[in-house]
């Protein structure tokens, strides 16, 4: 076992390395969206927009595809090919001479990042017996949490010098990520010979890439406009289709048997919900401090920082205390923590600056929440899958948690745009409140589950 440990250790950091990077990429770009103005004069507001919209759309879309995808073909092979391809990618944003081109290279890092983020926690939870796997989950959240805590303030240092550093930060962290994961990490697949739905994958693309579009553009296209209503539109034929094709395809993208687990549909739900709210605090504070307080954004990231500090670190513990006291205690205890940030930013921030008294207490309780409730939905929504689904499980997770955080955006949006004033970012505290706290009690549904996880079977589930 010792002669072993050191080698499942640089396992281990391979893989979280890799999640890192794609998290800390997602908060450095939202820092760096104002520089971008200023190196596309003749941009809109809306044409900008698309450097962020279109990565969300895409790794929306093809989070379930490439989940499914590492469970066949392997969690190692589509680990690393995502990373390479997020790392090229990087290099193409970094060296864009149009606004269009970057879009296009976003688009490609979106895909490189859906191939990664599913597999990554495949790979990962075997390297723990099953009683340490709340551990693995812990980690794999607080690299979340941990790049939430680093992007603002690294974003804001290399925006200092150019928005490009934000995008070639990420090559040397890649190629060398790459390198040693090829060397370290292990082949994991599901041992199958049926023929995957690759219709179903497209069309459950299209699907999620409709919906995700349509809440990301509503406030600009108009939330009553036909384009908007035609992508719901598209969106509910979509999941109507997919729903019906995965009760027929022997192979299909979404299994009902995973749906049919009480502990994953009701974990996937919250996690929606409580990202809606997450999606709230990350924009609003921002906004907030830069738009209402007028904080360079350089201070303001440093400013928001202690959250995700907090997140990062309780994220561990809060991945045993899931694994010893369920995670419907562990997650409700979260997300109550979580509100009280929300309704305590809601009540005493104002017009006049004061960060010690008005801004860092909220930060700092809602982001031991969030370390609190992140672990114990990453676990209820994959451990009771059994191990060959530990991919697509994540994958379906992390559809859920982008769908929110566009939620989240979208609703901010809405607010701030009618009256940007203090009174509206107090509605998007209560927001994020109402939504984290509604996460918390969606967890509560998931009910005490009396079998191990290895009794699962989807086969069993199916039936």
């Amino acid at each position: 076992m010792s002669s072993t440990a050191p080698r499942r250790g640089l396992q281990i950091a391979v893989v979280l390395t890799g999640v890192f990077v794609s998290s800390l990429d997602l908060f450095i770009v939202n820092i760096a969206f104002p520089d971008l103005g200023r190196s596309f004069p003749s941009a809109t507001l809306s044409d900008l927009s698309w450097v962020l919209s279109a990565y969300a759309i895409t790794f929306a879309a093809l989070l379930m595809p490439a989940g499914r995808w590492a469970d066949r073909s392997g969690r190692k092979k589509a680990y690393l090919s995502g990373l390479v391809v997020f790392t090229v990618a990087s290099a193409a944003c970094a060296a864009a001479p149009s606004l269009g081109l970057l879009v296009a290279a976003r688009v490609l890092q979106a895909i490189g990042g859906a191939m990664m983020l599913p597999s990554s926690l495949g790979l990962m939870l075997p390297l723990f017996p099953p009683e340490r796997r709340g551990a693995a989950i812990g980690l794999w959240s607080a690299m979340g949490g941990a790049a939430a805590a680093a992007g603002p303030p690294i974003g804001g240092l290399l925006v200092e010098a150019d928005w490009r550093w934000v995008f070639l930060v990420n090559l040397p962290i890649g190629v060398a990520t790459v390198f040693l994961g090829w060397w370290m990490l292990q082949e994991i697949r599901e041992e199958s010979r049926q023929v995957p739905d690759a219709l179903g994958a497209l069309v459950l693309a299209g699907t999620i890439a409709a919906v995700v579009a349509a809440i990301v553009q509503g406030e600009d296209w108009g939330w009553g406009g036909a384009r908007v209503l035609g992508l719901f539109a598209l969106g509910l034929l979509g999941a109507w289709y997919s729903l019906r094709r995965a009760f027929r395809h022997p192979t299909p993208v979404i299994e009902p048997a995973i749906l049919r687990l009480r502990a994953v549909a009701f974990a996937d739900l919250a996690t929606l919900l409580f990202f809606a709210g997450f999606g709230a605090m990350i924009l609003g504070s921002t906004l907030f401090l830069t738009e209402v307080w007028h904080h360079s954004v350089l201070r303001a990231g440093l400013e928001i920082t202690p959250g995700p500090v907090m997140a990062a670190v309780f994220a561990v513990p809060g991945g045993l205390l899931t694994t010893r006291y369920g995670a419907r205690v562990v997650g409700l205890a979260g997300s109550v923590l979580f509100a009280v940030g929300g309704v305590w930013w809601g009540v005493a921030t104002g017009g006049t600056p004061d960060y010690v008294a008005d801004f860092l207490p909220a930060g700092i309780i809602a982001g031991i929440g969030s370390g609190l409730v992140l672990p114990s939905l990453s676990g209820a929504a994959t451990l009771p899958l059994p191990p060959e689904r530990f991919a697509t499980g994540t994958a379906m997770l992390s559809m859920c948690r982008q769908v929110g955080l566009a939620l989240g955006v979208a609703a901010v949006a809405a607010v701030l745009g009618a009256r940007p004033d203090v009174s509206a970012f107090h509605t998007t505290w209560l927001f994020m409140a109402a939504c984290g706290l509604a996460g918390g009690v969606t967890l509560l549904a998931i009910g005490a589950e009396r079998r191990p996880v290895a009794a699962y079977t989807l086969a069993e589930a199916r039936e």
